[in-house]
């Protein structure tokens, strides 16, 4: 969690390299917890292993973004509106309180703590839709799209008040369970 954390943040950049020798020293644990991290990380995406050139951090690319949201805008809609038909009144209640900390982390332009707020708001609604298939979906391209969300909230702060905005009438939508 602590590696995936590093490289969602960009702590560890885009194409940088991995060392397990390097990893495992650096977290104090051997090569066999380090090579299952390293496994768990190429199947989210967010690693490369190759032949030749060992492990290392999945570039950052204009084309890779336009695939992950291409997928994503159209399992977050189908999520939205499965929420909007399953929510119980407990899980609008959370979206309710998350969209008050993401506010209040957007007063304090805390970019850090204003994403990981939106990724639980995201997270709850993947919760109330009662799908398997749809959460295990968008867990596969989630971990993915943190990164340039998590980027593009650093870059263009601005980008979070768009993103208030939306989570507001996300919110109004699922509690009248209007799922258009």
């Amino acid at each position: 969690q602590r590696l995936e954390e590093e490289i969602v943040f960009c702590e560890i950049q885009p194409g940088a390299r991995l060392g397990e020798e390097e990893i495992s020293q650096r977290f104090g644990v051997s090569r066999s917890p380090v090579r299952e991290a390293f496994r768990i990380l190429e199947a989210d995406g967010l690693v490369l292993r190759s032949a030749r050139k060992g492990v290392s951090v999945t570039p950052i690319s204009q084309s890779d973004l336009a695939e992950v949201y291409t997928c994503r805008i159209a399992l977050e809609g189908l999520a939205a509106a499965e929420a909007a038909e399953r929510a119980l009144a407990a899980e609008i209640q959370a979206l309710r309180v998350i969209a008050a900390e993401m506010a209040a982390h957007l007063q304090a332009h805390d970019i850090r703590g204003y994403f990981r707020a939106n990724v639980r708001f995201t997270d709850v609604i993947h919760r109330a839709t009662r799908n398997a298939t749809l959460i295990r979906l968008l867990n596969g391209i989630g971990k993915q799209a943190l990164r340039y969300r998590y980027t593009a909230y650093s870059r263009a702060p601005e980008l979070m008040d768009v993103s208030l905005a939306g989570t507001h009438q996300i919110i109004d939508a699922i509690a009248a369970h209007d799922p258009i």
